[in-house]
């Protein structure tokens, strides 16, 4: 089927999926968390091909962690989709009302986007949340995942149409293109009046192509150049745990951190020990020149600070101040997730004033940037950009507004 042919079914059925109620929604989402628990283990299965092709192919270790499906993993997908199946309608919701001096009542209400194209690569759960949110807001969505989870996208798609189906729904209100000749992404960019919006999740190049293309507007999950800031008044166990966690829990993760600040009164008390302790996991160390004073490491280059590794790799740079400390985030950073690590309450919420990031942190770790720990269920992706929404997106990010006007035969003069 040519894709103008599946874009076009997909909009002949958005309309019933825009209008349908709660609990119709709530239905098709019950089934679908309910065959993911059924059908784990040819889920499993089908993972375990992309998996091991990905190693023939020698993938990256952070490509292959992304695509691991394991029970863990079902059972996250599980999760999330129960958490967005209970959470609020969020459409006909009025966002804001008034009545005019000549009787007309005005609302303006959130609706649903329409049809939804997503470009993804890597994480074969994407399939499955990206499904769920769009359903739980009204969407129909167009799924393109990267060629390494093939299969595994496949079987999820699957569980997908059956759950739409056996609740009286399309198999097509969420279409998954198989075809993963990169012309298909271009197609899609330009589907206009077929595709309302289109949201790539992957890395710069996935990116760079969609914009470069685009014919549609584009909500950009872009690259996380993450950045944790120790203040000369932090705490010494929440700078050494914090930066830890932000580094080597999840090196493969966009909020995860690329880059260390530390200000020239704290490099005596903690940067030894931080590097020790982060030497000890392996992670390479890459120094501006008064961090080379003082521990064993790569010089740091321009490069580095651009870099999102996604891999057990981190610059550090010592500041003179708070104000550097901002400059460079701004300078270097991607607009994706920030953190101070201070008592001083004066710097925390400069730091939270200032950076320009879709998510700021005083005392924690970026790591938490996440639609299911904000509380969203789940993410399509996590806007780096400032229009029309930015951070996780959950299902309420998955609207716009129309305003609907009530008269009683008002004429304008």
């Amino acid at each position: 089927m040519e894709i103008n042919e599946i874009l076009n079914h997909v909009k002949s059925v958005s309309k019933k999926m825009a209008t349908s109620t709660y609990n119709e929604r709530k239905q098709i989402l019950e089934n679908i968390a309910k065959l993911l628990n059924e059908k784990r283990q040819e889920i499993i299965k089908a993972n375990k091909i992309d998996v091991d092709n990905a190693k023939e192919m020698e993938l990256s270790s952070a490509v292959i962690d992304r695509l691991i499906i394991s029970d863990k993993e079902i059972d996250s997908m599980i999760k999330a989709v129960q958490e967005i199946s209970m959470q609020k309608e969020v459409l006909g919701d009025i966002i804001s009302g008034s009545t005019r001096p000549n009787g007309l009542k005005i609302r303006k209400v959130r609706v649903p986007l329409g049809v939804v194209g997503i470009i993804y690569e890597s994480r074969p759960n994407v399939t499955i949340d990206s499904a769920a949110l769009c359903i739980k807001s009204g969407n129909c969505a167009v799924l393109r995942g990267g060629k390494e989870a093939l299969n595994s996208n496949i079987i999820l798609s699957e569980v997908i149409s059956e759950a739409l189906e056996l609740a009286g729904f399309s198999k097509e209100c969420v279409y998954l293109i198989k075809d993963v000749n990169r012309e298909i992404i271009k197609e899609m960019a330009s589907a206009k009046g077929l595709i309302d919006v289109i949201i790539p999740r992957g890395g710069e190049n996935l990116i760079n192509f969609v914009t470069d293309n685009a014919k549609i507007p584009v909500i950009m999950h872009n690259k996380g150049v993450c950045h944790v800031y120790i203040d000369e008044t932090a705490d010494y166990q929440d700078a050494l745990s914090i930066t830890f966690n932000a580094k080597v829990q999840r090196p493969s993760a966009c909020n995860a951190m690329e880059t260390l600040l530390i200000h020239k009164n704290a490099v005596d008390n903690m940067l030894v020990e931080i590097a020790n302790m982060l030497q000890e996991v392996d992670v390479d160390l890459r120094g501006c020149p008064e961090v080379l004073k003082h521990i064993d490491c790569r010089p740091a280059i321009e490069e580095d600070y651009y870099a999102e590794y996604n891999d057990l790799i981190l610059a550090i740079k010592v500041v003179e101040n708070i104000d550097e400390a901002i400059n460079h985030i701004n300078k270097y950073g991607s607009g994706h997730s920030e953190a101070i690590i201070t008592k001083n309450y004066y710097m925390a919420e400069k730091f939270l004033n200032e950076v320009d990031a879709a998510a700021v942190y005083v005392n924690a770790s970026t790591r938490f940037t996440d639609g299911g720990e904000f509380g969203l269920g789940a993410e399509i992706g996590i806007s780096t950009q400032k229009l029309h929404v930015r951070g996780p997106m959950g299902a309420e990010d998955l609207t716009t507004t129309k305003y609907m006007v009530y008269g009683s035969g008002q004429l304008r003069a």
